[in-house]
């Protein structure tokens, strides 16, 4: 019978790789949750205008509410010069332009369906996970080949992930972009391919995007330089190792550039809820406390208000007052020297993000179409075990999140080590490939953004 079983695996394999598994098995699972009608994706909870607006993109007229509780799929496309300024510098609008002018080739010129964008998106998603696959099994096709594939698309291609792609907002190419710059990396490990200056490209493009992609992630470039330092081990020429560091410098300029174009209102919003969502938190009295490092005590009552509040707010966030009586009385080195008089408040806080660390699902919009029959704000739970599950029952303490990166540093030290006496290149670049940046920073609250 294993024997059968073998045979049968052979003649599968033959055909089906596990990166073609992995990329149908993507496919079967998104596609139907993304382009067919009614259409699942996430609802605007205002932010759609930075990447719609500059791009040619408007809402149509309707009678309901294109906010929050329902996902529009038609927009409009403008016929005339768009006087909209940039909102923010991001690389998304290059995804967003190609779906554009792919919507006026195929479909309309003047009204614009959401799947184009989605379209774009799945396409580089497959060819990640297709890579990324290859990348963890190469050179085998075995049972556990197929595995692993799997698994990929079991954390990948998770529906809390997927449902961006019919949005507006910056993650999935984030998602996409670490996607391509780990499998890269891995791929020389494994020595998938020939030469390995496409790879090395790949790693350098990809994190480039991911850094421009969206503002927050400026800080993200010293991190993948550590990532992608064991590169410097496969250079066998001078030539080789000035390419890569030229690399380097490209993906520094690419985080100053994107720091230094980040815009005020950005840096206001993340400030004000460094002190709603932060300092005010995890305290029992917080007037006295912030009285103490000489800020009005009155502000007390603003405790978790968001800069944009939903419902009816004493003071307005955005108001002269507050930027000029608030905002211009703290920053960075205020927020240190609070957090270092309280300690304790400080490791509450960082539990209380770790929370969130595995946290995916956007519970603030809704997920379906309107004439779906779902009700307002409903929920898409379709092919999201992995989120659930990493949701539930992930450690919700900060220090076992350092535990594990401190348990991984040292796992990887001790091979990288090994590989360095033995000359093997691959084991040296795992180690450096150990100190990533961490994604689920992203999911954690806005007053960590603000650092």
């Amino acid at each position: 019978m294993r024997k059968g079983l073998t045979l049968k695996l052979n003649r599968i394999s033959r055909v089906f790789s596990p990166g073609v598994f992995a990329c149908l098995f993507a496919a079967l699972v998104t596609i139907p949750l993304l382009f067919l009608t009614p259409i699942h994706g996430l609802a605007d909870n205002g932010d759609f205008y930075r990447a719609m607006l500059s791009n040619g993109i408007y809402r149509l007229p309707s009678q309901h509410s294109q906010y929050l509780n329902f996902v529009v799929q038609k927009f409009g496309l403008m016929r005339y010069f768009n006087e909209n300024n940039v909102a923010v510098f991001s690389s998304q609008s290059l995804v967003v332009k190609a779906a554009v002018v792919l919507n006026k080739l195929l479909y309309s010129r003047h009204v614009f369906d959401l799947r184009f964008l989605a379209a774009i998106y799945e396409v580089f998603f497959l060819g990640a996970v297709y890579l990324l696959t290859k990348s963890l099994v190469y050179p085998y096709r075995r049972l556990r080949s197929y595995v692993i594939a799997a698994l990929v698309v079991f954390v990948f291609a998770d529906g809390t992930l997927t449902l961006y792609f019919n949005s507006f907002f910056a993650e999935p190419g984030m998602l996409i972009a670490v996607m391509y710059g780990f499998a890269a990396i891995m791929a020389i490990v494994h020595r998938c391919y020939q030469h390995n200056w496409p790879m090395v490209l790949l790693f350098i493009v990809s994190t480039v995007f991911l850094i421009t992609n969206k503002q927050q992630n400026a800080p993200l470039a010293l991190s993948f330089i550590v990532a992608g330092a064991g590169l410097l081990f496969l250079a066998k020429s001078k030539s080789h190792r000035i390419a890569i560091l030229m690399g380097f410098v490209l993906i520094v300029g690419a985080g100053g550039v994107t720091y230094k174009m980040i815009n005020t209102e950005f840096s206001e919003v993340n400030q004000y809820q460094a002190l709603t969502h932060g300092v005010l938190l995890e305290t029992g009295d917080p007037s006295q406390k912030i009285a103490k490092q000489h800020l009005n005590e009155a502000y007390a009552l603003m405790r978790s208000e968001n800069y944009y509040p939903k419902t009816f707010t004493a003071v307005k966030p955005s108001d002269s007052y507050i930027k000029q009586h608030l905002l211009k009385k703290y920053g960075t080195g205020w927020l240190i020297r609070y957090y270092a008089a309280h300690p304790k408040q400080f490791g509450q806080l960082l539990d209380l993000a770790a929370k969130d660390v595995m946290q995916t699902r956007v519970t603030a919009v809704g997920n379906y179409a309107r004439g779906s029959g779902k009700p307002a704000g409903a929920q898409s739970y379709f092919f999201t075990g992995y989120s659930t599950l990493m949701t539930n029952y992930f450690p919700h303490k900060y220090a076992f999140d350092c535990l594990l990166a401190l348990a991984f540093i040292g796992i990887y030290s001790v091979s990288a080590w090994l590989d360095l006496k033995a000359k093997r290149p691959g084991g040296i670049i795992r180690f450096f490939l150990d100190h990533r940046p961490h994604d689920h920073l992203r999911v954690c609250p806005d007053y960590f953004n603000y650092w």
